[in-house]
């Protein structure tokens, strides 16, 4: 197991051309050791029930430039589509498989219209090293990235009448979700970044005007403690709304919709705070 994952790091610090945002190679490895052992496989966030009974389907949106993309829209049965505030869900380095898109159908039971956007246009990866290429290959394009969640979020707005939307993720999606409220600051009305890569630089941060909630890891070599305290440190700096947690005695992933580092008593609180706080936030 060593020598294939020192064998797989060697490959993505030549093969690797960049990150979304920064980090580049570096993070690319650590996320690549990280879960070099890990699967695709449903953890218990996706495989409770709804609250509600919900409706789902395919969508399909364009962004700005008329290029089409295609999601997974959730809303309470009950309830007309619109009637609620939207949420922009982003999947982790897998893509959006089955796990992502019943965990949004459980988001958009406790009363929101839920939106899953697909960063990876169709593919998802059922190996790490599918996961890493379709991952990098997000990060070389960055912009297509971003024209998708400010699509999602018109498309939400414009097409289905919703008057609030919050965006939230997991791992790679964690970092998407940060992107998105930094792309659009004045929009998104609140944040949630389940353990993706963050940043201390106060001249990025201060751009932020929604509610920021975020989740992390103890054990984490992706997004370590420090860079999350660092992260706190300069929101509150800021004078940012943001409330990040560091749970004990987790890893990294640890309330992922996909995976095998799933603890239920972290999971079950981060879930909690998440749903509490968008009730706060956007009802």
């Amino acid at each position: 197991m060593l020598l294939r994952v020192s064998l797989f790091l060697s490959f993505l610090l030549v093969w690797a051309p960049g990150y979304a945002g920064g980090h580049d190679a570096e993070l690319a490895a650590r996320t690549a050791a990280a879960h070099a052992a890990d699967e695709p496989v449903a953890s218990p966030l996706a495989t409770a029930d709804p609250a509600v009974r919900v409706n789902s389907r395919p969508v399909v949106y364009q962004n700005a430039d008329g290029q089409e993309t295609t999601g997974w829209l959730a809303w309470p049965a009950e309830q007309p589509m619109g009637a609620n505030p939207g949420l922009i869900v982003i999947h982790e380095w897998w893509g959006l498989n089955d796990n992502i898109r019943a965990t949004s159908e459980r988001l958009a039971a406790e009363g929101y219209l839920t939106l899953a956007v697909d960063l990876y246009n169709g593919e998802s990866a059922e190996t790490p090293k599918q996961a890493v290429q379709l991952m990098q290959g997000l990060n070389t394009a960055a912009a297509a990235g971003e024209a998708n969640l400010v699509a999602a979020y018109e498309y939400l707005v414009t097409s289905m009448g919703v008057k609030n939307v919050g965006i939230v993720g997991w791992c790679l999606g964690g970092r998407w979700s940060l992107l998105g409220s930094l792309r659009m600051p004045q929009d998104i009305a609140a944040t949630v970044i389940y353990y993706g890569g963050v940043t201390a630089d106060k001249e990025q941060l201060k751009a932020l005007q929604m509610p920021i909630l975020g989740h992390f890891a103890s054990t984490d070599p992706i997004v370590p403690p420090k860079t999350v305290v660092a992260f706190r440190e300069a929101l509150y700096q800021l004078d940012k709304d943001a409330s990040v947690y560091i749970y004990p005695d987790t890893k990294h992933a640890f309330s992922n919709p996909s995976g095998l580092a799933y603890n239920k008593e972290a999971a079950d609180l981060a879930w909690s705070r998440t749903t509490e706080f968008f009730e706060q936030h956007l009802k």
